[in-house]
């Protein structure tokens, strides 16, 4: 192989490489609205106000009573037996 031939043959890969990540960059960008690059920042975290964490707490508070009420209201099923993972012994390894 001489070195005209390597050349276009580096030259055809560079052409399927160029194509293949455009391609990939297009999928990338119809499934979230913008098109990803690998180097891109990571998102910064939100910062809340005194306020706002507040808000959120009261609604969580209250979120979370209303699971309790509804799960204290549904009647328990009583676990199948040898189905209880409580009790470390049974889980232990017999040796």
């Amino acid at each position: 192989m001489d070195l005209y031939e390597a050349i276009r043959g580096l030259y055809e890969e560079k052409k399927k490489l160029d194509k293949l990540i455009t391609s990939l960059e297009s999928v990338s960008a119809e499934g979230d609205g913008a098109a990803r690059t690998p180097w891109k920042a990571a998102r910064r975290r939100r910062k809340f106000s005194p306020e706002k964490r507040r808000e959120i707490s009261e609604r969580m508070r209250k979120y979370w009573a209303a699971r309790r009420e509804q799960n204290e209201a549904a009647p328990r099923e009583p676990e199948a037996a040898g189905n209880s993972q409580s009790d470390p012994a049974e889980l232990a390894p017999a040796g």
